[in-house]
């Protein structure tokens, strides 16, 4: 059970952190464009109008996603419990693996939304 409860908390992380860092971009984003914080691609960093937009997309679109991720990864996980080690590990490795796939889908999204702007 507690290999199951780290896995279920280990996936939840990434859902959390875009729930988080979306409403920071929404909210609070960087003001100017820079190369230590913030949404930074070479559409999004080629003016301050773009840089911009990119945050309150990305903002809105990793709350978004984060939001749907949340409960999906704690519904995989849940027929994991009183599974072994091992199947839970292929369970939690699943999701997380997803979770990634829908964050690297984000940013196709969001420099597609760039490249229209």
């Amino acid at each position: 059970m507690g290999f199951w409860v780290f896995m279920t908390a280990s996936n939840l992380l990434l859902p959390v952190l875009m729930i988080v860092i979306g409403k920071v971009f929404i909210k609070n984003p960087p003001k100017q464009i820079n190369g230590i914080y913030g949404y930074r691609t070479r559409r999004s960093m080629k003016n301050q109008a773009a840089w911009d937009f990119a945050h309150l997309y990305c903002g809105k679109l990793w709350r978004k996603m984060g939001w749907v991720m949340l409960p999906v990864s704690v519904i995989v996980m849940v027929p994991a419990i009183g599974q072994s080690d091992n199947t839970v590990g292929i369970v939690g490795g699943v999701v997380i693996t997803a979770e990634c796939m829908v964050l690297f889908w984000s940013i196709f999204l969001v420099e597609r939304a760039l490249t229209k702007r």
